[in-house]
């Protein structure tokens, strides 16, 4: 059973925002509205780059240049906040679960933001406006991550005696190790077609792909099989078990707003910062903006998929959920 004299104490006391300076405040609002704002315009254009990446050269950066300045942030951000955040405490007084949940996250963006572009065999070159908005987006998102891994109120809840005997912790960094090492195998099956590309493409005297291209086959093996984008799925299944592991579980209640236009309007523009969803920590507002950013690419690259390859694509498979989306 969950610890459940550990989550009423924290939704009594308002989770995160009861304690939290203006500008805190401020700033996660703004991160949860445009991560949620994001989901209906993400259907209608694309992120400039991957499959996706502007034909011309013109304010393009070179993909592995690019993807680590859009990436390289969110890591600083977080590390910055854990030091000097308004609400860190001392860093030489973290819990051993602060610790480890701050050690998986670090690990993630090791791979995210340098392993990955550095094992990639070619990346399409990207638009500038991709770094410049992972500089506001993955920034506020380290920070609000970084000042609540770090605050009073996650050392009081990651306390050893109670964190390391709820099973949630241990539910939470299962799930965050089963989506990590997803996500890399799902990375290395796309890594080898492309190495495959370019093998192709120097036997075909055309190095140009080596440089500003990425070459794309139908994936297979692995979830594959069923999805089109399962380093997408595995990512949330990574950052669902991060949240799980390091925050209570939001109550239903901070999220009924979404269900009408008045909720919504009140929410947004006459609801006290303090007020807004108030058990909704970041690390669940970082799952829910991921999935409200990559949701509709993966819809969106699926579709890409079945246009570039037609019959031979798997008539059967689905974009990010198997058998349902």
């Amino acid at each position: 059973m969950f610890v459940a004299s550990r989550l009423a104490l924290k939704q009594k006391e308002h989770i995160y925002d009861a304690h939290f300076k203006t500008g805190i405040s401020a700033a996660r609002k703004v991160f949860t509205l445009v991560g949620l704002a994001s989901l209906p315009g993400s259907f209608i254009a694309n992120a400039p780059f991957g499959r996706f990446a502007p034909r011309s050269k013109f304010l393009t950066v070179n993909g592995r240049l690019g993807w680590v300045l859009m990436e390289l942030w969110s890591p600083l951000g977080f590390i910055y906040a854990i030091h000097h955040s308004p609400l860190s405490t001392n860093p030489s007084s973290l819990s051993v679960p602060q610790m480890i949940l701050i050690g998986c996250f670090l690990v993630h963006y090791l791979n995210r933001g340098f392993i990955s572009p550095a094992r990639a065999p070619s990346r399409s070159r990207m638009h500038v406006f991709m770094p410049l908005t992972g500089l506001f987006l993955n920034t506020t998102n380290g920070g609000l991550l970084g000042s609540y891994i770090s605050s009073p109120l996650a050392h009081q809840y990651l306390q050893p005696e109670s964190t390391f005997a709820s099973p949630q912790f241990y539910i939470g960094i299962f799930l965050w190790a089963v989506g990590f090492l997803g996500n890399f195998w799902a990375d290395e099956i796309l890594s080898d077609i492309r190495r495959k590309g370019i093998l192709k493409g120097k036997e075909a005297g055309q190095t140009k792909i080596l440089h500003d291209m990425e070459y794309y086959g139908i994936p297979n093996g692995f979830l594959y099989r069923w999805i089109s984008f399962p380093n997408y799925l595995c990512e949330w299944v990574e950052m669902l078990g991060w949240a799980l592991a390091g925050s209570p579980i939001p109550s239903i209640s901070d999220l009924e707003w979404l269900l009408t236009p008045s909720g919504i309007y009140s929410m947004v523009l006459t609801t006290p910062l303090s007020k807004f969803a108030p058990t909704l920590t970041p690390p669940w507002i970082f799952l829910l903006v991921e999935v409200c950013l990559m949701l509709p690419r993966a819809y969106k690259g699926h579709q890409w998929y079945k246009k570039k390859f037609g019959d031979s694509f798997p008539k059967d498979r689905k974009a990010v959920i198997p058998y349902i989306f």
